[in-house]
């Protein structure tokens, strides 16, 4: 009958104890989730607390704006009362001295006798508003009457005389006047606000709160409050981590005030939880910032005593986990494993063996032992008769089982009686093995020649450069003269270059050999690629007078992605091996994609030279295993072969060599290269740098021709053949290689130029094989066209503008009286120096944002300056600007750029005669 009680065994109690330890982790990440949503939501509240006290303040502060602008008007003062002396701190910066009750006032800019009084009253109303304040508020008022600044504040003047005397404080004057100047000048903005900023004198904040009154006629009147808020923090929030920013959901003046609670959010940006929330009649969001890092620091702080409780009965959970398993359990669980074990590695052993293998019991007749060798020859054989003659011939004999030798081997036990060990071993696999290792003994042999070849042949390949190095460095240090001198220090930069290269690469095998290199992912060109290499190859080109074909029939345009460095490295050696093997004739570089796997690059190396022998063709297997080619300039190295065979399997391809005596070799090289993918519409619709060029090819070799059909056309230029171009058919460039065949624009094709030289203005020699050079020097050709082209149109214009300049001063709208009037009075005016820094300036930036077509800065630029021209009463610039926007509204593109011209020539008029 089952139990009804569950068995305490191993397995059970883990679990128990895995159990309880789920549900402490999943209490504790419950528990701390709750406690930061609490914390979160307890913040949010108290922070759109805070936003609706800010929200009355504000409401409250545009009452009073409204009620100042609308009940107080300064009014000229016959004479100033008696108990108000107005005091002169700096040329334009007057201190108001009056009977000290709240408020102190400052005025900034000159002024006439109505905006005393104006300040005198509203610093009377605001003594009633700030009497039983103590934070401190301030109020700047920009008087669009006569642009002074007015600044009352409860923060006492007197006592910072000095401070008033000091450049910062004047500074900021200038800041602020600057920046109500800019909110005057901001089309469609009524209200606006600053964000929160912090007092010099103290660590309190507060924000400005700027209206803007637009006076038909005169400039904008501004009133901005500095309203602090340090008073309405709570103390457990850093101040230190508010802000006020502005809310792009727009809530205009008047609108009904909508729920604080809709809109506040939680936000996770950075290390910090954001909590924002929106006023509710003001596009504003306050919002407060916690660290992540002082929140986690909070919460362990705050709960940490639940914390350690959970962490101690983890740490017991887990020593009891380890404790019952390995002590207390009983050993019969492992026991039955470690047996288990032992018997599962016994089999193992046993059928691994490379012999047969038969544990035979006769009192039973039974196996008791076997492997799969021993089980196939068991039924060919007869143990009682084996046993017998194996007692015999001291336990080992020789049987013959299907035409195969065995060696049998018997052994008794001491254990258990009646119970033999076989072991059969097959005679015809050991001479196998013997004949395997004798083949293998031999293949050493020949690997240790194979080797002291290639050192043999290192050590040749080796010894001869370092002894041209050390014979120049003889030759040095035997004070030559300067003109040979030269001469060896070239001779041995070459030379050591050389040795360099051949250590590289043996660095390079090196690395292959051990598996440590691997090659990179990474775009580039494979056309510009092709161009670096036949520029590092031409010298050696020309120094033995031969000539490079380099057909490339793929688009030089498309990119590749694949290891550029490898794909240069094998094609280098393989072309420095073919400048050495040939010596007359020419040496042909072919690039294509193999038709059928669009992911393979062939390229085919062809030189004329005198062939490759099978000593040499040995090193593709083996490096330096035979010596190589030497010519009078360079000589062969036994590893390029080996190495690019190398570098090809690694890149996915492999390197074929065919030669033929006194005929010339051709090197195949295959390799994977990713085609980087290219969105065909947007390729189809970029412009090529050839497009509507039109070249006239007239060139003798078909090859040479093929050459620079294929690059012209892959950059969009249209080609005409010499021998079937129409008469009336123009071009812009001709390319030829007959250097007699020349032209008002002519490129003359070489193999030989390293790059492009200009021989003459209109007369460059390129080389036709480096497609960039080719481009470029056409590109030259093209831009000398164009610029003699312009020359020519302004030398015309020049001409037929002498016919026109008696109108030039009709077009201006303005004589010469007026604008010397006009000059005059610019003069008197204290806003002359101001006048010349900022103007052209703004002329400037309406040139720059026609041209961007940025209309929306073009009218603030245009309203700015015809603000300053009604203050300088300068009538002909604000209407031309009134013009410019009448133009702006309507889009009319044309005439905003005339307007622009006629504002800039009345006041480069101005300037000009007032100099």
């Amino acid at each position: 009958m089952p139990s009804k009680y569950l068995s305490l065994t191993s397995t059970n109690i883990t679990r128990f104890f895995w159990i309880f330890i789920l549900l402490l982790a999943m209490g504790l990440g419950l528990y701390g989730y709750n406690y930061t949503n609490a914390y979160l939501n307890d913040k949010l509240r108290t922070l759109q607390y805070t936003g609706d006290r800010l929200q009355k303040r504000i409401d409250h502060y545009r009452y009073l704006t409204y009620r100042i602008y609308d009940n107080y008007t300064g009014q000229p003062l016959a004479q100033i009362p008696a108990n108000v002396q107005e005091v002169k701190l700096r040329q334009d910066m007057f201190f108001i001295n009056k009977p000290h009750k709240k408020t102190d006032a400052l005025i900034y800019g000159t002024h006439d006798a109505a905006t005393l009084d104006l300040t005198l009253k509203i610093s009377g109303f605001l003594d009633d508003q700030w009497g039983a304040k103590n934070q401190p508020y301030s109020m700047y008022y920009l008087n669009g009457q006569d642009n002074s600044l007015m600044f009352i504040t409860t923060q006492p003047l007197q006592q910072q005389d000095s401070r008033l005397k000091e450049n910062y404080f004047y500074a900021g004057m200038q800041a602020r006047r600057a920046e109500m100047l800019q909110q005057a000048n901001t089309l469609d903005e009524r209200e606006s606000y600053s964000s929160l900023r912090k007092s010099r004198n103290s660590s309190d904040y507060f924000f400005s709160l700027r209206t803007t009154f637009n006076n038909p006629g005169n400039l904008a009147t501004v009133i901005a409050f500095d309203l602090p808020m340090s008073d309405l923090v709570p103390q457990s929030m850093a101040r230190d981590n508010f802000q006020l920013t502005n809310n792009n959901d727009t809530v205009n003046e008047g609108d009904a005030p909508q729920d604080p609670n809709a809109g506040s959010t939680i936000t996770l940006q950075g290390g910090s939880i954001n909590l924002s929330t929106p006023l509710s009649n003001s596009p504003l969001n306050l919002t407060y910032s916690i660290p992540v890092l002082s929140l986690a620091i909070d919460l362990t702080r705050n709960n940490f005593w639940l914390i350690l409780i959970n962490l101690i009965l983890l740490g017991m959970a887990m020593a009891g986990i380890y404790l019952i398993r390995h002590k207390y359990i009983r050993p019969s669980e492992n026991m039955a494993h470690q047996l288990h074990t032992q018997q599962a590695l016994n089999h193992e052993i046993i059928s691994n063996l490379s012999v047969g293998l038969l544990i035979y019991n006769f009192s039973s007749h039974s196996v008791v032992v076997s492997n799969k060798i021993a089980e196939q020859l068991l039924p060919h054989l007869s143990l009682d008769k084996i046993a017998n003659m194996a007692e015999e011939h001291h336990g080992v004999i020789q049987a013959t089982v299907n035409n195969e030798v065995y060696e049998i081997r018997m052994v008794r036990s001491q254990i258990a009686p009646d119970t033999y060990l076989f072991m059969m071993h097959d005679q015809d696999k050991e001479a196998m093995v013997n004949k395997t290792l004798q083949q293998a003994r031999r293949e050493h042999e020949k690997n240790l020649q194979a080797r002291k070849l290639m050192l043999h042949n290192l050590g040749i390949e080796l010894n001869q450069p370092l002894l041209e190095l050390h014979a120049l460095a003889e030759q040095l240090n035997s004070n030559p003269p300067v003109e040979d001198r030269s001469k060896l220090e070239k001779t041995l930069l070459g030379e050591s270059k050389d040795v360099l290269t051949l250590v590289d690469n043996i660095t390079l095998l090196t690395r292959l050999e051990t598996q440590d290199w691997q090659p990179v992912q990474q775009r580039y060109s494979l056309a510009a690629l092709m161009d670096e290499l036949l520029l590092d190859a031409l010298p050696k080109i020309n120094q033995k007078g031969l000539m490079l074909l380099n057909h490339f029939e793929m688009d030089p345009l498309d990119s590749y992605v694949g290891d550029p460095n490898a794909v240069k490295k094998i094609l280098a050696l393989l072309l420095d091996y073919a400048i050495v093997a040939t010596s007359l004739g020419k040496i042909t570089l072919t690039s294509e994609r193999d038709p059928q796997q669009p992911d393979q690059l062939i390229f085919h190396i062809t030189d004329t030279g005198s062939g490759l022998s099978k000593e040499e063709l040995s090193n593709l297997n083996y490096p330096f295993l035979s010596q190589t080619l030497v010519d009078r300039f360079n000589h062969g190295s036994g590893l390029n072969f080996y190495l690019c065979n190398q570098l090809c399997k690694k890149l996915g391809g492999q390197l074929e060599i065919r030669s033929k005596i006194d005929i010339g070799t051709r090197y195949t090289v295959r390799i994977k290269q990713t085609l980087e993918a290219v969105d065909t519409e947007v390729e189809a619709a970029d412009e090529r740098l050839l497009d509507d060029v039109t070249v006239l090819l007239d060139i003798t070799a078909d090859e040479v021709r093929g050459i620079v059909t294929r690059i012209m056309s892959a950059y969009g230029a249209i080609c005409i053949v010499a021998d079937e171009r129409q008469p009336t058919r123009d071009y812009d460039v001709l390319l030829t290689d007959n250097a007699q065949h020349c032209d008002h624009y002519t490129l003359l094709l070489t193999s030989d130029e390293i790059g492009f030289q200009a021989l003459e203005k209109r007369y460059i020699r390129v080389n036709f094989n480096i497609g960039s050079a080719l481009i470029d020097a056409t590109l030259l050709l093209i831009e000398q066209q164009l610029l003699e082209e312009a020359e020519n149109e302004i030398a015309l214009s020049q001409q037929n503008s002498s016919a026109d300049s008696t109108n030039g001063d009709s077009d201006s709208g303005t004589g010469d009286d007026e604008i010397e009037a006009y000059v005059k009075q610019l003069h008197t005016s204290d806003y002359y120096g101001l006048f010349v820094d900022t103007v052209p300036e703004d002329i400037e930036k309406l040139y720059n944002e026609n041209q961007r077509r940025d209309f929306t800065s073009l009218s603030q630029t245009a309203h700015r300056l015809k603000g300053v021209f009604a203050m300088l009463n300068l009538t002909p610039g604000k209407q031309l600007c009134e013009k410019l926007e009448q133009h702006l509204a309507e889009g009319e593109v044309l005439m905003i750029s005339d307007n622009i011209n006629q504002i800039d020539s009345f006041v480069s008029r101005l300037l000009q005669q007032g100099s």
